[in-house]
């Protein structure tokens, strides 16, 4: 029953999503031509299929529809709705995520904290609390995250921390502590430092696995591909750069790697590949008549 219930609100969630869609934009459903959605979670085509079905209910039969991972549309942010190149996404979570131009396909990481999304907002701040924990046990060496982020979360001892945390574990809640460990990093702090360099490892290492396996980089290395940077660990706003470091990694071992950070959110990336899905499904369409 619990898993019905959790289907019927997220197939209810998406109506009137697109309800409020509709309305904002003075359209109607059968005026609609296509529609992309890009969620999270989307890893299979059993998956696809679901959604492909409740979205079947709400719009009329002759509109086109696909369903992509929120990846591919932050992917298509970049690259002007064309399926080609690596997207890292490094928020509360991460994954890599790449096409080719013939339609290969290839991800790494994106399996949430508890299988590993190291790199990811949520991984830099738990290994902060842990190192803060470990400190005060005496299993770690001193740390300014202490000071920096018990005062940043009101609390006057490592011992609270240990409430605060399981009261409300939420991804995002932890992962809104990374701002404190570039400060510390910045800083001077050598565990803070650690942390991050880590991270950065971490994010490189699955564009790498993604590049590996689709061969953006060519056979000698050197080809050039799109690499799309999404997500706040990303952003360029502070003297210890994340992305920067990532790029960097990067280009150690691709020196094609073309960095771009998009300057339209993911969902002008799904409207793009919505178009272009409509535009490729019609001249298909074409030939077989």
């Amino acid at each position: 029953m619990r898993g019905l219930s959790l289907e019927t609100a997220a197939r209810e969630t998406l109506e009137r999503v697109m309800a409020e869609a509709l309305l904002r934009s003075g359209s109607t459903r059968s005026a609609v031509l296509a529609v992309c959605l890009a969620v999270s979670g989307v890893n299979h085509p059993t998956d696809e299929y679901r959604i492909l079905s409740w979205l079947r209910q709400i719009f009329p039969s002759h509109v086109r529809l696909f369903v992509q991972n929120d990846s591919v549309a932050a992917l298509a942010s970049g690259t002007m709705g064309k399926l080609h190149g690596c997207v890292l996404i490094a928020g509360t979570g991460t994954i890599a995520y790449g096409y080719t131009e013939d339609g290969r396909k290839a991800r790494a990481a994106g399996a949430g904290p508890v299988l590993g999304d190291w790199g990811s907002g949520y991984g830099i701040a738990a290994q902060a609390l842990t190192a803060i924990v470990r400190a005060h046990d005496g299993r770690g060496p001193h740390t300014a995250l202490t000071n920096c982020i018990l005062h940043a979360l009101d609390l006057s001892s490592p011992d609270e921390l240990i409430g605060w945390t399981y009261e409300d574990p939420s991804w995002a809640r932890i992962a809104a502590l990374v701002p404190y460990v570039v400060s510390c990093a910045e800083a001077g702090d050598q565990v803070a430092n650690r942390i991050l360099l880590d991270a950065v490892q971490e994010l490189a290492s699955s564009v790498k696995a993604v590049v590996r396996r689709l061969g953006l980089c060519g056979e000698d290395g050197t080809d050039h591909f799109p690499l799309v940077m999404v997500g706040g660990v990303l952003e360029a706003n502070k003297r210890w750069d994340i992305g920067k470091e990532v790029i960097n990694c990067i280009s150690k071992d691709f020196p094609g790697a073309v960095p771009i950070h998009p300057k339209v959110e993911p969902a002008v990336g799904a409207a793009l590949l919505a178009w272009n899905f409509l535009i490729r499904q019609s001249r298909k369409d074409a030939i077989r008549s």
